[in-house]
């Protein structure tokens, strides 16, 4: 596989005694996860290609259970497992809207034409997300469009910021 797929979450614990797992989900709303019949799963050979025969919410929690996994034994081996699906299975995005796969590693510039360094990656903090930007200094940034997040431009690598920082 060519492209590096789109991170949706993680295989983080098991659930029963006949296959199932519990997954992290990283999609919002957090059984979106489940929208993907087919998930590429990181692994120390590269992405492999696994089908998912069933999955629900459980509680706070997503469940599932993946094709050729019929018990915990087998099932164990998925622990810490990055779950990925090709970028191109997403939806489209609307004006303003972003992966956060697609904002991880775009430079940063203060609309004064400094670089403030380049998204590490992104928090979830209830109120907003906010951007860990990695330079001379690591600065958390708030990703408000229109207030904080003047542009981003995909094609440029840039995203354009009015932020004051002590």
């Amino acid at each position: 596989m060519t492209t590096q797929p789109v991170v949706l979450g993680r295989i983080s614990g098991l659930f029963g005694v006949r296959g199932w797992v519990k997954v992290y989900s990283y999609t919002e709303p957090r059984e979106a996860v489940l929208d993907y019949d087919r998930w590429l799963l990181s692994g120390k050979d590269g992405w492999q290609e696994a089908t998912v025969a069933e999955g629900q919410r459980h509680g706070k929690t997503i469940i599932a259970r993946l094709d050729g996994y019929v018990d915990r034994d087998q099932a164990k081996s998925l622990i810490g497992t990055e779950i990925g699906v090709p970028r191109g299975s997403l939806p489209e995005t609307g004006k303003d809207e972003f992966y956060w796969s697609d904002l991880e590693g775009l430079r940063v510039v203060h609309r004064d034409g400094s670089e403030l360094g380049k998204v590490a990656y992104l928090l979830e903090t209830g109120a907003n997300d906010v951007m860990v930007v990695k330079g001379e200094q690591e600065r958390l940034i708030p990703f408000v469009m229109d207030k904080v997040v003047i542009g981003v431009d995909l094609d440029k690598g840039e995203i354009e910021v009015d932020w004051e920082w002590d």
